[in-house]
């Protein structure tokens, strides 16, 4: 494998958002393979970070537990951080997700990033047979956020007794809300976390969303100043052309099979022509796909950056394959740093 004669440009930080896609008919053994190479190369070409979903009774994803993909991800892995995009905690007990990403992070140190979401992660029936109630169970988000953050800082007390969630890493672990409105950056904001803006989930351009975020932010053990990533979905190809016809095949094709809307059919799919310098589009709204050659594409990110006042962005990139969506990232890793051994 080549690495990167260089790390990517100090200024931004970017990283990997893998929904584990089963492209093109792949088992799930495959689909899970690839994101093993994925997140080999993506560390060997400088990305900061992987971050996996969950996702539940998806015939088309393979993510249906981050935590578990995650530490197989770390064992094959070195330095790049580790994190779930997301934890859909409405449907678990908050002892149970501190445990189990207090145990990552007790294995690989200094490493794991728990990201948390309020959506149900799969259709009614599915959401009914992992948790029952989701909306009974969402409407208590906040005494489960309550509970996990003091988890996560050995002060959680339980009928006047103290629980403890173990194992107890030396290092620890960071924690994220991720969200697409104004409610999921106030939840952030209220418990200090990060906040992660998901751009390709939402028609909103996110400024809202984080002005909220900072203005309310109350520091917390592990985070002391906010703290704001922003995921983008982005295909990446030599040349323009091929770039926009595969995404939106892609589109045509998730259409077809009755697929929900997917990034790429959110405004159709665009170029850097395609938006002012902003990074929304000719009708004034966000765009949840990009696609273009490299130079196109770091101009978008560059554009969402400036928007939300952050280096940090997680890409989402599904690709017609697994090969050209490997390439994506090599490309925009390629274009950063300008030179490869």
């Amino acid at each position: 494998m080549r690495r990167l004669a260089t790390r990517m440009s100090e200024t931004f930080s970017l990283g990997v958002l893998d929904l584990v896609p089963r492209l093109n008919d792949a088992t799930a053994e495959q689909a899970l393979q690839q994101s093993v190479t994925l997140a080999q190369h993506a560390e060997a070409w400088g990305y900061a970070r992987y971050w996996t979903s969950e996702h539940h009774d998806m015939t088309e994803l393979a993510s249906a537990s981050p935590e578990v993909l995650l530490s197989h991800i770390g064992a094959r892995t070195t330095t790049i951080q580790l994190g779930s995009g997301a934890v859909l905690l409405p449907h678990y007990s908050p002892l149970k997700v501190a445990e189990s990403f207090r145990l990552l992070a007790a294995l690989y140190p200094g490493r794991v990033e728990l990201g948390l979401g309020r959506a149900p992660g799969g259709g009614p029936h599915a959401t009914m047979a992992l948790s029952g109630n989701y909306l009974q169970h969402v409407s208590k988000l906040p005494e489960s956020l309550a509970a996990l953050t003091e988890l996560l800082e050995d002060r959680y007390m339980y009928e006047e007794h103290p629980v403890t969630a173990r194992p107890i890493p030396k290092l620890p672990l960071s924690l994220w809300m991720l969200g697409t409105n104004v409610k999921s950056a106030e939840f952030a904001a209220q418990f200090g976390m990060g906040y992660v803006f998901g751009q390709f989930m939402s028609d909103a351009d996110g400024i809202e969303a984080v002005k909220r975020y900072r203005e309310g932010f109350i520091p917390s053990a592990t985070m002391k100043e906010p703290e704001v990533m922003v995921a983008v979905s982005v295909l990446c190809a030599e040349s323009e052309t091929d770039a926009l016809t595969w995404s939106r095949d892609m589109a045509e094709r998730r259409k077809a099979d009755g697929k929900e809307r997917s990034p790429e059919q959110k405004s159709g799919t665009v170029s850097a022509s395609s938006t002012n310098d902003t990074g929304v589009d000719d009708h004034n709204e966000a765009v949840r796909h990009y696609a273009g050659t490299p130079e196109q594409v770091w101009s978008q990110l560059q554009q969402v950056s400036r928007r939300l006042d952050t280096e940090r962005l997680l890409l989402v990139t599904a690709g017609p394959d697994y090969e050209r969506r490997l390439d994506s990232y090599r490309l925009l890793a390629k274009h950063e740093t300008g030179v490869m051994k």
